[in-house]
């Protein structure tokens, strides 16, 4: 895997990052049960691999399992590995819709202790669009604010913005000092609403993570097997686009889920695509898609097809993360 450099952070992650939220245990939103004992053995898998340096995960995913995880395989190993970068983000109280800077803070405090680290190399906020009030985000003294005071007292070498919806992101963007994004399923091959922020973000030197090249899992596990994009259930006219890109990669003897890979993998914009993962089988499987050879008249047929640009999740019914516990 190439390595891209964060910045001015001395900080270099690999283009392909393995996500996490899945390793929590969340099968209201996956579809399916990660327990304990898989998941330490995915992520040991992970930091004793020699291809990918770098894992994200967030203090809700799986109400706090997936950090907790991370962190067992984490000690058992006797600590990360060298130049190995682990992000994670603050999050609000899920049950009261709190975000303010107290909160911000116990956040952090949560993650460390589940991580059993005294850093993070990246940090995130994490779904504004989702606290009971943005206004304790944004104001003097808000989360946000403390989000850039954790970087000061250096307690995280980045900080990045990770949420979805584009007309509340691309804003803040604008208004404070990123040096890092997250943003997930508006750069796949069935939609492109991210490609006027990616842009800005590229020219002001934000680094780019995208997330769920895979458009929530359909490409990676087919139509027939996943009607569902974006994580909600897919009608046959919502699936149409999917299969006509599965017809047009048997044509040319392509795996779907390598080209929706390395369609994010080969835009200049991008310097690392978040892949989640759930087993350790998953690791060869995402390389191999990495690395497929996929022919220059696939990318020119796949390029004539027509994308979205609406927000693929604006009807999605989000649950709080506290009721995806099982």
């Amino acid at each position: 895997m190439k390595k891209h450099k964060i910045g001015q952070t001395g900080l270099e992650v690999t283009e392909i990052c393995f996500g996490t939220s899945s390793l929590g245990d969340m099968p209201e939103t996956y579809g399916y049960v990660c327990d304990e004992a898989r998941a330490i053995e995915t992520v040991a898998a992970i930091l004793d691999g020699h291809d990918v340096n770098f894992i994200d995960s967030s203090r809700v995913y799986g109400d706090g399992r997936s950090e907790e995880r991370i962190g067992a395989a984490i000690r058992a190993r006797g600590g990360l590995p060298q130049d190995f970068v682990l992000a994670t983000k603050l999050d609000r109280d899920t049950r009261t819709g709190r975000f303010d800077a107290a909160q911000a803070r116990q956040s952090l405090e949560e993650s460390l202790t589940a991580l059993g680290l005294d850093k993070v190399q990246i940090l995130h906020l994490h779904d504004p669009e989702y606290c009971r009030d943005l206004d304790e985000v944004t104001r003097s003294g808000g989360a946000l604010d403390e989000l850039f005071k954790i970087k000061e007292e250096g307690l995280t070498d980045a900080v990045g913005l990770a949420m979805g919806r584009i007309d509340l992101m691309f804003p803040l963007l604008k208004s404070y000092p990123f040096d890092v994004l997250i943003n997930h399923n508006r750069l796949t091959l069935l939609n492109q609403t991210a490609a006027d922020m990616y842009d800005f973000a590229h020219e002001s030197g934000i680094a780019v993570f995208n997330a769920a090249p895979y458009a929530g899992g359909v490409f990676a596990k087919g139509s027939n097997a996943m009607p569902l994009i974006t994580y909600q259930t897919a009608d046959d006219g919502a699936l149409e686009p999917v299969r006509k890109i599965e017809s047009l990669c048997a044509k040319y003897g392509v795996s779907p889920a390598a080209l929706a890979l390395q369609f994010s993998m080969r835009d200049r914009r991008v310097t690392s695509t978040i892949v989640g993962i759930s087993k350790p089988s998953r690791i060869d499987q995402t390389i191999h898609y990495a690395t497929e050879a996929v022919p220059q008249t696939l990318w020119d047929e796949i390029k004539a097809l027509p994308v979205s640009t609406v927000d693929p999740e604006a009807e999605r019914d989000l649950k709080p993360y506290a009721e995806w516990s099982p």
